[in-house]
């Protein structure tokens, strides 16, 4: 599939926090507008930036080329009005898709956060290239609280297949969340959306995450599920045989299953609310 690249100018870098991101972070920073890795069940697909958009979500990226300078000016008017900074990177793409090996514009960021740092970071993504910024994220650590929080929905890679046949493999998605849990790095398992897994799943997750995060395609699309209906996702998974998971209370029945293997204080199921950065 061929992907239309483009590198822009980005007036503002730092977007206030807002919905369900605003009781946990003050701020979303996106360093792409667009995202390679296409998953199905995507809710930006629906929103603006996509529906004024002639070409098909996933196949184009918007490459920030201006984001490490914004965030350091934006970051600094910030602080002259004593204004806490609490960052969500990203909301509406992953920080480290593919165009991330070659633009290196969220490692820009980074080291852009080490020279002036946010109180909070917390990086949502998918991908296991953010083992290439270990040495950025161990020293950022010194002078703010980082989380890394890698999606991780389901544990079957035919499922995987179904909804995100572009996206990086589980298999590696759980090293590197190994590796950064050995170094002293706060993770979580982001199962968001919640998609059919094996029993097996949380055994997976056991010593390499401090936190699970359950989400769902009702609850997590931003519309209590309009988006994802739209998508056609009803469609998707009973076609697949797979609508027992596609139910409003799956949430509540993910939460039950994996109390079995952690800690009721491990674990945050999206209710409309941030993830907290203390419970």
């Amino acid at each position: 599939m061929t992907i239309e690249i483009k590198n822009i100018l980005s007036k503002k870098i730092l977007s206030e926090a807002k919905g369900y991101l605003d009781i946990g972070f003050t701020h979303t920073l996106n360093p792409y507008s667009g995202c390679a890795f296409s998953c199905s069940y995507c809710y930006v697909r629906e929103m603006p930036i996509q529906k004024f958009k002639d070409i098909p979500w996933g196949e184009w990226v918007d490459i920030k080329t201006n984001a490490a300078e914004n965030y350091r000016e934006e970051l600094n008017k910030l602080r002259r009005k004593h204004k806490p900074v609490n960052v969500f990177m990203s909301s509406a793409t992953d920080p480290y898709q593919p165009i991330e090996r070659k633009a290196e514009i969220t490692r820009g960021i980074l080291e852009a956060m080490i020279e002036y740092p946010p109180d909070l970071l917390q990086i949502q993504t998918r991908s296991p290239l953010i083992l290439r910024d270990l040495d950025l994220l161990v020293e950022l650590k010194k002078s703010c609280e980082v989380f890394v929080s890698m999606t991780i929905e389901t544990d079957r890679d035919d499922i995987k297949q179904i909804f995100a046949p572009l996206a990086p493999g589980i298999k590696l998605r759980l090293k590197a969340l190994k590796k950064m849990h050995e170094v002293g790095i706060t993770t979580q398992a982001s199962i968001s959306p919640v998609l059919p897994f094996t029993p097996d799943f949380p055994k997976l997750l056991e010593g390499i995450v401090d936190r699970i995060w359950i989400d769902t395609l009702h609850i997590g699309d931003g519309s209590m599920g309009k988006r994802s209906e739209r998508l056609g996702m009803p469609q998707l998974f009973a076609v697949n045989g797979l609508s027992a998971w596609y139910q409003r209370d799956i949430h509540i029945r993910v939460e039950k299953y994996f109390l079995k293997t952690f800690p009721l204080d491990m674990i945050h199921v999206s209710r409309n609310e941030a993830f907290p950065n203390q419970k």
